[in-house]
């Protein structure tokens, strides 16, 4: 496959006062034409549905029934020529469609042997996540599709391994697949599912009540079977005397990607970005650390580019000349340096937004509600104003706020569901207004 067509586009204020070292920029990264036009070769995706089967999913069997269904949707979704497995999880992983440990091809007739396969899906015996992940990635290896995706579902903790292990589990699928998790019912722990999610650069969520399961799959393999470039990674240059500080994804979600960072020379490193699809955008803001400059002086402070991983090796795209600079300006002129970016002030309110209601709940967890509704009222305030209103309405659900005060109290009954909902949905962000 050709290199895809992305574009880059960079919202700073370059202009800082004498004796400033910190750059600020919003990266914005959008999969154009080509990745439209072009449909991936079938035998380039594959995918991986894992079903929890412990015992408690079966308390009550609606779980369990409803689990059937959401992996039949899911089944049904998968676009014919790609390769996809469904794996069973307790206390053990188990090859359930095939039952060889392999892959199969989508196909009708393949897909109606799948669903048929499901009657027979029971529940029993522990939960132990980091089998399940690894089971999967030795699945995924039996072929060497560039597009691997998988859905995991469970309804508990992981009770039946150590966090060592699960923790070993998922350094060892990094980059080797992508996954997106999903917690059914309250009895599961979102740090968990949130760990997995973020280091296999997928999603995480709630799905209260076990109806609203076959929709959610279905939504997720259909948004999986739109992806047609694989492992795109956003590569920072900078020159001597200056630094990266920070890389986050701030848009459609926050994601901090600083820890990420493939280190390539002193001043060159790659952040993986994952899958695109076609005319996908997404937002990065770029912190940069640069030694001050005299006044009037200018400097490229750093260079973005994008690296598309071919089967033949890491290809940088090519954005035109003069895209991707971010470049600062030392001025004495107030009205100049004064002057903050729209975008950058936006989404650093949506990453304060997002890291105010996690100490929010932190402060509710260990019993400090005086701090954990100050923190709810800063959150509120933040939602509102940024128009984030997703994000309000699941504030609201779990405090009484007054916008006269901007006083937030906690209900006198937080529903557990509402409160976990919150926690997983919190890094949801909303677009700047161009």
């Amino acid at each position: 496959m050709s290199a895809p067509d992305f574009s880059v586009q960079i919202f700073n204020n370059e202009y800082l006062p004498v004796g400033a070292r910190e750059v600020n920029a919003i990266v914005t990264v959008t999969a154009g034409g080509s990745v439209a036009s072009e449909q991936p070769a079938a035998t380039g995706a594959a995918e991986i549905i894992i079903v929890d089967c412990s015992g408690s999913m079966a308390n009550p069997i609606t779980k369990l029934i409803q689990a059937r269904e959401a992996t039949a949707a899911a089944i049904d979704a998968i676009r014919d020529g790609v390769a996809f497995a469904v794996i069973a999880g307790n206390q053990d992983a188990t090859p359930f469609f095939p039952a060889n440990r392999s892959l199969t091809i989508a196909s009708p007739a393949t897909r109606d042997a799948a669903k048929r396969e499901l009657r027979r899906l029971k529940a029993n015996g522990g939960t132990a996540i980091g089998q399940w992940l690894q089971l999967a990635r030795h699945t995924f290896e039996t072929r060497e599709d560039a597009l691997r995706h998988a859905i995991l579902l469970t309804d508990g903790r992981n009770e039946h391994e150590s966090a060592s292990d699960l923790d070993a589990a998922i350094a060892w699928c990094e980059g080797a697949f992508r996954c997106d998790c999903r917690g059914v019912g309250t009895d599961w722990k979102v740090e968990e599912l949130r760990k997995i999610s973020t280091a296999l650069l997928g999603t995480v969520d709630i799905v209260p009540d076990p109806a609203g399961l076959a929709a959610d799959f279905e939504a997720m393999m259909r948004e999986s079977m739109t992806k047609q470039v694989a492992d795109v990674a956003l590569q920072l240059w900078t020159p001597q005397h200056a630094a990266i500080r920070f890389v986050k994804q701030v848009a459609p979600t926050v994601e901090d990607l600083t820890a990420r960072r493939t280190q390539l020379t002193p001043q060159k490193g790659n952040y993986p970005t994952g899958a695109w699809g076609a005319c996908e955008s997404r937002d990065y803001h770029v912190c940069v650390d640069v030694q001050p400059g005299g006044l009037g002086q200018n400097m490229l402070a750093a260079r973005v580019s994008l690296v598309f991983l071919t089967p033949d090796g890491p290809q940088t795209i090519d954005m035109g000349q003069g895209q991707g600079q971010i470049k600062a300006t030392w001025t004495d002129d107030d009205a100049l340096s004064t002057k903050i970016s729209k975008e950058v002030a936006h989404y650093t309110g949506q990453a304060e937004l997002a890291q105010t209601i996690q100490d929010a709940l932190e402060a509710r967890k260990r019993g400090d509600i005086a701090a954990a509704e100050s923190e709810l009222s800063r959150a509120m305030v933040l939602a509102r104003q940024s128009g984030n209103t997703e994000t309000a309405d699941l504030l609201a659900n779990v405090v009484d706020f007054d916008p006269a005060t901007e006083v937030a109290r906690l209900k006198s009954k937080v529903a557990e569901a509402d409160e976990m909902a919150l926690d997983t949905r919190s890094t949801k962000t909303v677009r700047v207004k161009k």
